[in-house]
């Protein structure tokens, strides 16, 4: 995800970095702000813990691990592969938590601040992606084919966002915004005018300010973010395992949740041409990579 970020620090603010991005508190109230970064902080450590794709202990791999035989999960991990599984069908697979094998092909296969400056060969369809309805979630027991490395990366970091954004609204009694690099949530009231917003990928991407209502996410997925090498990117086309074809450089959406604003940019990356059918009545913004813009569904200008 790009570094989408709002206004400079302030005493209501609080940044830190996490999972090769930068995770940024704001509320309404900065007497508060101590507290809810301590609330952030515990529920990044409990989510990495539970899901991380880079950690040989997290719940995640060990499942991963089971050789195909039933695990019992924690309610945490339950929640986020119930996400994953029910974006993918939203998506008609165009998001899918199962193409973990793919993105470790091609040498996504640890936290991206480490791959940094990695040389790797081109990427390869190392493995046919087998697809979301191969695996199993009935309550807390997850079945994983044998096999199979699920990737969590494309609704999990948006489904925290939501989750620590609502957190601090429900315990502290203050509005809150989070963003985890291009995932953004809010929850409880808003400052006057909304939650100031600037999206914009890199230094000299075209940029937007908008406004976010209370309760509103927004959401940005990138072709050019997150790179390593002259071709590969992060998002992967689950019906050729390789990486999506850049028709696009960001798509930003913003919806009622970020788990849904980040379903619908990433499945727009993958299909490319078509995420004009996908966004066309959804407040979004897409840049090709001429820089050009294009809005839909509201955007403001």
């Amino acid at each position: 995800m790009p570094p989408i970020e709002t206004l400079p620090v302030r005493k209501d603010t609080a940044q830190w970095p996490v999972w090769g991005t930068v995770a940024r508190i704001v509320v309404t109230d900065p007497a508060a702000i101590d507290e809810a970064a301590a609330i952030a902080r515990a529920e990044l450590d409990a989510v990495d813990a539970a899901c991380s794709r880079f950690r040989d202990d997290s719940e995640l791999s060990l499942a991963c691990r089971s050789g195909g035989r039933p695990v019992t999960v924690s309610p945490l991990l339950a929640d986020l592969i119930a996400a994953a599984l029910e974006v993918a069908e939203q998506t008609g697979g165009d998001v899918d938590p199962t193409v973990g094998t793919a993105l470790c092909g091609p040498g996504y296969d640890r936290d991206f601040a480490r791959i940094t400056g990695r040389v790797v060969a081109p990427p390869v369809r190392v493995f046919p992606v087998p697809d979301h309805r191969a695996v199993r979630l009935r309550g807390e027991e997850l079945t994983v084919p044998d096999g199979v490395l699920l990737d969590l990366g494309a609704t999990a970091k948006a489904a925290t966002a939501d989750r620590i954004a609502s957190l601090i609204a429900l315990r502290l009694g203050v509005g809150a915004l989070v963003a985890l690099g291009g995932d953004i949530a809010t929850a409880g009231p808003a400052p006057a005018g909304g939650w100031p917003v600037l999206v914009q990928d890199r230094p000299g991407d075209p940029s937007a300010t908008v406004r976010l209502p209370a309760g509103a996410a927004l959401a940005t997925s990138s072709t050019a973010g997150r790179t390593w090498g002259p071709e590969p990117h992060h998002i992967v086309d689950p019906r050729t395992g390789r990486p999506a074809a850049r028709i696009w450089r960001t798509v930003s959406v913003a919806a009622s949740t970020c788990l849904r604003a980040n379903a619908l940019t990433t499945a727009a990356i993958v299909r490319g041409r078509g995420a004009y059918d996908l966004l066309r009545s959804v407040p979004s913004r897409l840049v090709t990579p001429s820089l050009d813009v294009l809005r839909l569904g509201g955007w403001p200008a």
